[in-house]
């Protein structure tokens, strides 16, 4: 699980926002930790009772086709593009490290990563992720030890710099949602990011739903966890470290890289031996591979089951086993084309931080409302929560997409200690690079931090998708539907139940006092 949650976009991303845009940007994975309990105890459990491949099919139990068919599409939608990302994000450092175009490292890594998951299923991926994750942190802490051993003074040097260059930033408390980086949007936002990828997202409870009980998938959870916040740990800490060394010639402003997002593999091709840049490469694509292998597989498992056995069953023909398994391959063999596609897409978008969770919270927000309201809210019926469901895409995918958007406000960097052979390469480059520009006359909601798409999207669910769900109540009679008690959060679960306990106890005792005078 660990090994899907970070990815690609977290080594190469993270380490790169954390250069430019400072430490602040680790608290998005604190708020998770505390999450945890919410995903074992409130989601987890109603997916293991009512037994589903695809967690969609949950939404047609609770709801409606219609709502099942809704959600299946846009999470199709979100994990294809963010496949494209995944694959886009190891071809970055196989450039820098190589000298391979990014085209073609693209098309490498599709090939080997449709390979094994249409060879292997799940029980393929999940192995090749232990070796992967392990991978990852390894090579991370290589980096640590070697950037702590070339920095003049170590440690300590490393923390001056930082605190000196700004990059120590944890002093951000403004509640201005325009700001990109605050202690608010990285908690509310990294939280809500959190438990739409580790609690309703098909990924991961597809994963979950692999162990023999819900009790074994929580210990993993509480597992998962603290991991993902050692990563992201690390990879922050990367980051700044990384800014240390280059504090007086910095790469992007000097013209030798285009991104922030190439700086990991760039310091690691100037400072590390060759084995050990290919053991940093290697982790890099580890922590794509892992991802993008759990998104096919869990796209194919997603269309055969919310599309092409539906079809099967409505026409009447039948679906063998033998025939689904050989459709669910070919599906994953599509996914992989197609992800090549949208890979090559992706070099034009934005940084990978940005690009991943724009889309991520533009329709994960969304999605994680419409499970949540259907879990917690008896209330919730299929038309209002359509309806909250498409008014939050609509908001966010304006908010994602929309144009023009304001350039992303960076921390001041410095080329005064650049060679003048260095300095040729940056003739094109704007050197006065720390001047911050001026937002106000940007459309606000283009201002917005995407960090607070997905509160936004969940926030617009909720309440659009509870309120219409009461006015159709109201216009179709007011009464609710009885739902199976097993569709709904454990607490919710256990009131439903006492409360027809207590209805049945009710009506038995209303017969048991009319019996005698029937008698009479």
């Amino acid at each position: 699980m660990m090994a899907s949650h970070v990815s690609g976009i977290t080594m190469l991303g993270m380490s790169g926002e954390s250069y430019i845009r400072g430490m602040i940007v680790v608290i998005v994975y604190t708020t998770g930790i505390f999450l945890v309990p919410l995903i074992a105890f409130g989601y987890l459990p109603v997916f293991f009772a009512v037994k589903v491949v695809s967690i969609y099919e949950y939404l047609e139990m609770r709801f409606g086709l219609y709502m099942r068919l809704l959600v299946s599409a846009a999470n199709f939608s979100e994990t294809m593009l963010l496949t494209g990302v995944m694959l886009y994000a190891p071809s970055l450092a196989l450039e820098a490290t190589t000298g391979l175009s990014s085209t073609m490292s693209i098309l490498v890594l599709a090939v080997i990563c449709t390979f094994y998951s249409t060879l292997g299923g799940i029980k393929a991926v999940l192995i090749t992720d232990i070796f992967q994750g392990l991978l990852m942190i390894v090579a991370l802490f290589i980096i640590v030890f070697i950037i702590i051993q070339d920095v003049d003074g170590g440690l300590s040097a490393i923390w001056n710099i930082a605190l000196e260059g700004g990059r120590l930033n944890f002093s951000e408390v403004s509640l201005d949602p325009t700001v990109q980086y605050t202690w608010w949007s990285l908690m509310i936002g990294g939280g809500a990011i959190f438990l739409a990828y580790l609690g309703v997202n098909q990924v991961q409870v597809q994963r979950l739903m692999t162990v023999k009980n819900v009790n074994v998938a929580a210990n993993a959870l509480f597992l998962c966890g603290p991991f993902v916040l050692l990563v992201g740990f690390l990879t922050c800490f990367v980051g700044v470290a990384i800014y240390a060394f280059y504090r007086d010639c910095d790469p992007v402003a000097s013209g030798q890289l285009s991104t922030y997002d190439k700086i990991l593999p760039h310091f690691t091709v100037q400072k590390l031996p060759a084995g050990l840049v290919g053991l940093i490469v290697s982790g890099i694509f580890s922590a794509s591979l892992s991802t993008i292998s759990a998104m096919m597989n869990s796209l194919a498992a997603v269309a055969l089951e919310d599309y092409v056995k539906p079809l099967h069953r409505k026409f009447g023909v039948d679906l063998s086993d033998q025939k689904a398994t050989f459709i669910a391959k070919a599906l994953t063999i599509l996914n992989g084309i197609i992800s090549v596609f949208l890979a090559l897409m992706a070099k034009t978008m934005g940084t990978l931080v940005t690009v991943a969770l724009s889309f991520h919270g533009a329709i994960g927000g969304p999605i994680l409302g419409i499970f949540t309201l259907g879990m917690v809210c008896e209330t919730a019926n299929e038309p209002g929560t359509i309806i909250g469901m498409i008014s939050a895409l609509c908001v966010c995918l304006w908010a994602t997409f929309g144009q023009p958007k304001p350039p992303v406000t960076e921390l001041p960097v410095s080329i005064d200690g650049c060679g003048n052979s260095t300095l040729m390469l940056a003739e094109h480059i704007n050197l006065n690079s720390t001047v911050q520009p001026d937002h106000s006359s940007y459309f606000y909601l283009y201002r917005i931090s995407y960090f607070w798409y997905n509160p936004i999207g969940l926030t617009i669910t909720l309440v659009v998708g509870y309120t219409a769900s009461i006015i159709v109540r109201l216009i179709q009679g007011g009464n609710n539907i009885e739902h199976d008690p097993n569709l709904f959060m454990p607490f919710i679960a256990k009131r439903i139940r006492r409360r027809r306990q207590d209805a049945e106890k009710t009506t038995n005792s209303q017969l048991f006092v009319l019996e005698p005078s029937r008698v009479r």
